[in-house]
């Protein structure tokens, strides 16, 4: 397995984003199944991790005592990862740590475990089919090939791009990380316009997604910006040139998206930012 780890990974949490990457790990060889360890309280998540061929449990209590992994992934939900880093602490000495909860900075990583090698990564939901885009800090204390080892890993569901300034994640956060969501909301927008110039409901929705799917893959598969990929599929005094004097005027798209990319980016610097008692 040329590439793959050399060692465990323990992996907290197996939910829908937990599993999507430890599915895409054991597809790619990257880890090899019995030098997996998973914990996960829910036992039906617990379950299907195991048909993997993956070690399970139910706490961290049950890891043998002993266990040393080479990579640790935290993928628990933000409001309860503060609570069960410290039962990890035993575990996580000389290896790197990678979290994907969204909003927890590497500082509250370091709280409750330490001083440790620590990579915060921002993946978005395209990654659960292997299309996703990761944005990933690591912290001084993090070496270089732990770096290459983590974007292996993460590569398994997607793009991985770094940043340098951990303040950027949030930015991340507000562009692929809450992307999807806008690009889904513009599907329903889109379908609802051809369902008011007459389609049926059902095509005029496999038409908005099938114009969204084809055009990123364009734009994907192209090396053309994507404002010259515009001008082209825009005939001057056609129907698209008519639709996007809508769309551009005043810089409507344009300020609305950056309007709402810039809310997501306050609420993510709020999540992140430590609270303090009243």
């Amino acid at each position: 397995m040329d590439g793959a780890v050399d060692g465990d990974v323990l992996l907290v949490g197996c939910g829908n984003m937990g599993r999507a990457m430890l599915q895409g790990w054991l597809a790619a060889e990257l880890v090899r199944p019995e030098c997996v360890y998973v914990v996960e309280p829910s036992a039906a998540l617990r379950n299907l991790a195991g048909a993997l061929g993956v070690r399970t449990y139910a706490a961290a209590a049950a890891l043998e005592p002993g266990l040393s992994p080479r990579i640790v992934v935290l993928a628990v939900k933000p409001q309860a990862i503060t609570d069960v880093l410290p039962s990890y602490r035993p575990h996580v000495r000389g290896c790197v740590v990678i979290s994907i909860a969204a909003g927890i900075p590497v500082s509250a990583l370091e709280a409750g475990l330490g001083e440790i090698a620590a990579i915060r990564a921002m993946p978005n939901t395209p990654a659960a089919i292997g299309k996703g885009s990761t944005v990933l800090f690591a912290n001084d204390r993090t070496r270089p090939e732990q770096v290459e080892q983590a974007t292996m890993l993460l590569s398994a569901c997607g793009a991985v791009h770094h940043v340098e300034q951990e303040s950027l994640i949030d930015a991340a956060t507000a562009v692929s990380g809450s992307g999807p969501a806008y690009v889904f909301h513009f599907i329903e927008c889109l379908a609802d316009a051809g369902q008011r110039l007459g389609l049926p409901p059902e095509t005029a929705l496999a038409l908005a997604r099938e114009t969204v799917a084809g055009a990123g893959a364009l734009a994907m598969s192209s090396d053309t910006p994507p404002d010259e990929l515009r001008r082209q599929v825009t005939s001057p005094g056609g129907t698209t040139e008519a639709a996007l004097a809508v769309l551009m005027e005043d810089s409507a798209m344009r300020t609305l998206l950056i309007s709402a990319a810039n809310a997501a980016h306050r609420r993510a610097a709020d999540l992140a930012a430590p609270t303090t008692p009243a």
